[in-house]
């Protein structure tokens, strides 16, 4: 299928904390499932988006590692700039890199329920990947983890 015959517009949205860019490899690898799968996406890094393009997209998925148990200041301060419901039947997702460990938090949940205010349906239940390691790199799967997400989000916008 061609971009062109797909009606839905796909903006990945996410921030990145570690020197290994452990959720821009996420959103990444998210992004190119949902283009093969004949969606438009733009990827971009929170830093680069323009938050008036957002209402452009009909779909958005944001993406954060967790650090300090919830998602950065960067994603939920642009997240913040947007009125209550100002998103309504637009749909949209959430992610997120953390520690598999009991108290690490988890940045998608505040992420989801942010887009949620916003006036987003979610479209699916949030994705989480795991890091791991001094060098805080993903664990073995979790890109494998983060393509199958992309794929079943993507039947479900356009079966």
């Amino acid at each position: 299928m061609r971009p062109e015959e797909n009606c839905l517009k796909i903006l990945v949205l996410y921030d990145t904390g570690s020197v290994n860019r452990n959720t821009e490899k996420v959103a990444k690898e998210m992004s190119e499932v949902l283009k093969e799968k004949g969606f438009e996406v733009d990827c971009l890094n929170v830093k680069d988006a323009d938050p008036a393009s957002v209402k452009n997209y009909d779909c958005v998925i944001a993406g954060s590692p967790t650090q300090w148990h919830k998602a950065t200041g960067p994603i939920m301060q642009f997240l913040d700039g947007f009125a209550k419901d100002e998103f309504s039947e637009k749909l949209a997702a959430a992610f997120d890199t953390q520690l598999q460990m009991l108290l690490s938090g988890n940045a998608a949940n505040g992420i989801e329920k942010k887009l949620r205010k916003l006036g987003f349906k979610i479209a699916m239940p949030s994705l989480v990947t795991y890091v791991e390691g001094k060098e805080i790199h993903l664990k073995e799967g979790e890109l494998e983890k983060a393509k199958k997400y992309a794929e079943d989000l993507a039947n479900k916008l356009h079966p």
